[in-house]
């Protein structure tokens, strides 16, 4: 018990004495210091005594699939502040292959009496992949924010960059620049918002679905899929993701050819340092900023008991030109 009272007072910067009043209820004892210590106590991983188990803490969970593509640290970073700025505490929780699952997560956020969930990149963005514990999330009706396209089925609110508006920036951007046989790199086929950029695509009477290729979000399937579209004689690709897009690039490299001379290559994301790549990478900027903070908003409006529509809040994005688009060859257009 002295030992797990140090610990919370150092973590909060209140005395023993202080947080011993907390945990049994005495008087004297501000609702901030209160609510400061509780937390510090979810976060340490300290049951609360039983007679305090009723309140929620003022944590929210933050559920990434990684932390490798330096989007998903950009968006902790931006609803980690926002969350702050709320009084609350992000709990990031990061999946690992054969490691901690999603549904892990979900059970240990419950477990520690979580205020909400926000989720970015999970599986309920692929029509195949489980989806067992996002109904036990609806079954304990603890608030949940989803960021980008979800299936239809799971009836949370989501924040989410406009998918179609995004392709069709980038296809767009290739045909001004004279580019006809144009591909696409994207990520699996269950994945909603590749099938929304896939959409996007295939509407346009100049597109061949043969030029389509599915993937892993990593640089090594980027690669992979690039090198196949490389063979069919594409001048410009568009990617899903910034990396499968940094792969496309390799790719085009180990063909023998040049970024942008002989292939365009476009990315998704506008993630860290893109504008720092060789060469920097075109690309359709996702606003992450104005939908982490969307998705905080809405976040605490659940948690306030506001009324909440299970929408898909929509946000444009940008497309960020730099060097790894140019206009197509004469000789190549001509052919």
């Amino acid at each position: 018990m002295t030992r797990r009272l140090a610990e919370v007072a150092k973590k909060v910067g209140v005395s023993e004495a202080t947080v011993s009043r907390v945990l049994n209820g005495k008087p004297g004892v501000s609702e901030a210091t209160r609510e400061a210590v509780l937390t510090a106590l979810d976060v340490l991983g300290y049951e609360r005594p039983t007679q305090l188990r009723g309140d929620r803490a003022r944590l929210v969970g933050l559920v990434l699939p990684e932390l490798q593509n330096p989007i998903f640290p950009a968006f902790a970073e931006v609803v980690g502040g926002a969350l702050a700025q709320q009084g609350f505490t992000s709990l990031l929780c990061t999946r690992t292959v054969g490691g901690v699952s999603e549904a892990d997560y979900v059970d240990l956020l419950l477990q520690q009496q979580v205020s909400g969930v926000v989720f970015a990149g999970g599986f309920y963005a692929q029509a195949d992949a489980p989806h067992a514990h996002y109904e036990l999330i609806q079954e304990r009706r603890l608030p949940t924010v989803l960021v980008n396209a979800a299936v239809d089925h799971l009836g949370f609110p989501q924040v989410s960059s406009d998918d179609v508006v995004a392709a069709e920036m980038a296809i767009g951007h290739l045909r001004a620049l004279g580019h006809q046989k144009i591909g696409m790199v994207l990520g699996p086929r269950d994945h909603i918002p590749s099938r929304r950029k896939l959409d996007a695509f295939l509407a346009s009477p100049e597109a061949d679905p043969e030029l389509v290729e599915h993937t892993m979000f990593s640089l090594e399937g980027g690669h992979a899929a690039a090198t196949r579209l490389v063979k069919h004689g594409v001048t410009g690709i568009v990617c899903a993701s910034d990396i499968l897009a940094l792969g496309a690039i390799r790719a085009v490299r180990r063909a023998g050819l040049s970024v942008p001379d002989d292939v365009s290559v476009i990315g998704y994301d506008d993630s860290a340092m893109m504008n720092c790549t060789d060469p920097p990478l075109t690309t359709v900027r996702q606003p992450i900023d104005a939908m982490g903070r969307a998705a905080v908003d809405m976040l605490v409006a659940l948690i306030e008991r506001a009324a909440v529509p299970a929408d898909e809040l929509l946000f444009e994005p940008e497309l960020v030109v730099r060097a790894s688009t140019a206009r197509v060859r004469t000789s190549v257009a001509a052919t």
